[in-house]
């Protein structure tokens, strides 16, 4: 639990009296942005965004203008990218870009959204819109556990949040055990912290809260256990994602620039796109992460100028490096040198595609660690989804050329729930017998035929059932008029001993199983004695490659599917 107790007592006069200001303002703010992390229902209340809605043509014109200007300004400001193939152009990263042979080889990740939001721990990780008026019901329950956010504001959680339980060795032994083989450390939200030691942004975890640098720390303890490493940012949001709330400490000379509330000008907006982009070279720089993971969606090109400059700072950097490293995003927020990722599994992609990809999937419903009352009344973590429907999600995926990234929720003492943990640990057990048809898998020519999905290593062919077959298993892709060069000669179950009993007949592949599982969860087939084609090599993403009839999609043998006996 949070060290310190969420309940701070202020006067029952003053707290009505001050509630019925907030929420009047809230009742008279509307709107919420879509596509983000962290959405709650009942939303009544957002910021104007820098170009401004419900206005005449000329207005948004002009808007769209000075937006244009202030991206010019902060450009010119940037420091010069250093020397290497990449130039600050789509073209010139689409022509010097390949996706990292780490990446396709690791298959599962994990990230974290863990900040100050981590101490109320309710609602969601956007608490620092939704507290200033951004959602009626987290504003009350805000004023009823610590009083209005004109009296107790977001700032004021900072010493609460402090990670004084924090073990990054243990996290890192932890997240080995899982079977990740990278992780993505929490190094800003949409709230303005930064989560490292920053010389760029005064307000990071250094000199508030936790007094250490958290993802430099969390980095070095995953090196040491040998996974590769990523920094998710989700600053770019910041600049008007907090709701103006007057009387509020938004307004304090000493946190104004926390909030960027006070100061929306286009100056201040051409200031804070210049630190966005040298906060992420500061990143670059200070940690030299695998990964860079971003969360931008949409199709918003002002930004390209910005966004180049920092791939192809990053990517000029890793050169001198030594080591191959990606930028993952959303959407079509970059237009190359970019591992496409999808918020939630929901959104990824549904079949077989010739680009590498990774949904960010959260073990709760929410992505920060948030708290609500279990059937006895005691608050405790939002329930999480079973390890079965996880691993079920990583062998969807790797079939299809994607990867896992699984998001967990620490908490602001710097724990990982033991139930999180519990999960964490049963889908490394399954890798434990199962990682070889996993990790350093390539697709086959199909991704799946009913509930078994394939991929392939070398000459072998792994068939993963997604359920337990109470007999047989039969796979008519697998069949003996499919044109499939050679000829099987041995299956085998992963984590039984011995082969298995089959037939290789016109309809298809007969396997008969034996009568205890081997695990839980899915269950692989390794197939031998085929002639498997060499696999493909990646193609970089590309915008709207995954669309219905995309260009990214490959068309899928048109098999009937063999039922599971």
């Amino acid at each position: 639990m949070v060290p310190v107790k969420k309940h701070r007592r202020v006067g029952d006069h003053a707290r009505a009296s001050a509630f019925s200001v907030v929420m009047v303002l809230a009742a008279g703010l509307a709107g919420s942005p879509a596509g983000a992390q962290g959405e709650v229902t009942n939303t009544v209340a957002a910021v104007s965004a820098p170009v401004v809605t419900n206005k005449s043509a000329d207005d948004s014109g002009a808007r769209l203008s000075s937006r244009s200007e202030a991206v010019a300004a902060a450009v010119a400001r940037l420091p010069a990218i250093p020397p290497g193939p990449f130039e600050p152009t789509w073209a010139s990263i689409r022509a010097h870009y390949q996706d990292p042979e780490w990446f396709r080889d690791a298959k599962f990740g994990i990230m974290m959204h863990w900040g100050i939001y981590s101490v109320p721990a309710h609602g969601s990780e956007w608490y620092v819109r939704y507290m200033y008026g951004g959602n009626a019901g987290i504003m009350a329950w805000h004023t009823k556990h610590y009083g209005p956010p004109t009296v107790f504001g977001y700032k004021d959680f900072l010493p609460l949040f402090t990670a004084a339980k924090w073990d990054p060795d243990a996290w890192a032994e932890l997240f080995k055990e899982a079977g990740a083989r990278y992780v993505i450390a929490s190094g800003e939200h949409h709230d303005g912290f930064s989560n490292w030691a920053s010389d760029i942004n005064r307000y990071n975890a250094k000199n508030y809260g936790p007094k250490r640098d958290l993802v430099g720390d969390l980095l070095a303890a995953v090196r040491k256990v040998g996974l590769k490493t990523g920094v998710a940012n989700h600053s770019n949001a910041h600049f008007n994602f907090i709701p103006p709330l007057p009387g509020s400490d938004q307004y304090d000379p000493e946190w104004a620039a926390f909030y960027s509330v006070a100061d929306r000008s286009d100056a201040a907006y051409a200031k804070f796109l210049e630190t966005w982009v040298t906060k992420n070279m500061e990143l670059v720089d200070k940690y030299q992460p695998d990964m860079l993971w971003f969360d931008m969606n949409g199709g918003d090109r002002s930004w390209d100028p910005l966004k180049v400059r920092v791939a192809a700072y990053y990517y000029n950097r890793a050169a001198t490096w030594g080591k191959p490293v990606a930028i993952s995003a959303k959407g079509e927020s970059f237009l190359a040198g970019v591992v496409m990722d999808y918020e939630r599994q929901g959104r990824a992609p549904k079949r077989l595609t010739d680009f590498v990809w990774q949904p960010d999937d959260p073990i709760a419903d929410k992505f920060g660690y948030v708290e609500a009352p279990d059937a006895t009344g005691k608050l405790a973590g939002l329930p999480l989804k079973s390890p079965g429907s996880l691993v079920h999600h990583l062998v969807v995926n790797v079939s299809r050329n994607g990867n896992l990234l699984l998001n967990i929720s620490p908490k602001a003492d710097g724990t990982i729930p033991e139930a999180q943990q519990q999960v964490l640990r049963a889908i490394g057990r399954w890798l434990g017998v199962n990682g070889e048809a996993i990790y350093g898998t390539r697709p086959w020519k199909m991704s799946e035929e009913g509930s078994v999905h394939f991929t392939t290593k070398g000459q072998t062919l792994y068939a993963i059932s997604l359920a337990w077959p109470t007999n047989e298993l039969m796979i008519s892709a697998l069949g003996r008029d499919q044109g499939l060069a050679g000829s099987i000669d041995t299956v085998e179950l992963l984590g039984h001993s011995g082969t298995l009993e089959f037939t290789q007949a016109t309809e298809g592949l007969r396997v008969t199983f034996p009568a205890e599982k081997p695990c839980d969860y899915c269950y692989a087939l390794k197939i031998s004695g085929l002639k498997l084609a060499a696999a493909a090599a990646s193609i970089p993403a590309h915008p709207n490659a995954d669309a219905p009839g995309g260009p990214g999609l490959i068309p899928q043998q048109d098999i009937s599917h063999g039922p599971i006996r």
